[in-house]
């Protein structure tokens, strides 16, 4: 039976999406690249394709979260971790789902 349990890097509020990231900053391009830790302190691992100087890789970080969600940047917020490579944000009525696919292929992966 497969397993349905909720991942701890996500969590619906209402209709919205808040996300546990752990992002590296200074790659070579801006991907999802699977899941970071395990059970509880699992995190969705972001790649960003921007240094982290001067705010360019959190900049990065709700670039491509807006652009995959479908949403404004103004519709990503960071509500913690500006500094860290620990973060969590919260997406604002999100129009795209890509979650779920990534949900989905972790759980392809880790079968």
């Amino acid at each position: 039976m497969p397993d349905r349990t909720p991942p701890a890097w996500r969590r619906e509020d209402g209709n919205d999406v808040v996300l546990m990231l752990h992002v590296q900053p200074g790659a070579k391009r801006t991907e999802v690249a699977g899941i970071h830790g395990d059970g509880a302190a699992a995190r969705l691992k972001i790649r960003l394709g921007a240094p982290p100087v001067a705010g360019k890789a959190n900049a990065e970080l709700l670039r491509f979260l807006a652009m995959a969600f479908g949403v404004p940047q103004r519709a990503v917020l960071l509500l913690r971790g500006e500094a860290s490579r620990q973060k969590a944000v919260r997406v604002t009525r999100p129009v795209l789902r890509p979650d779920r696919d990534w949900i989905l292929a972790h759980r392809a992966s880790s079968e």
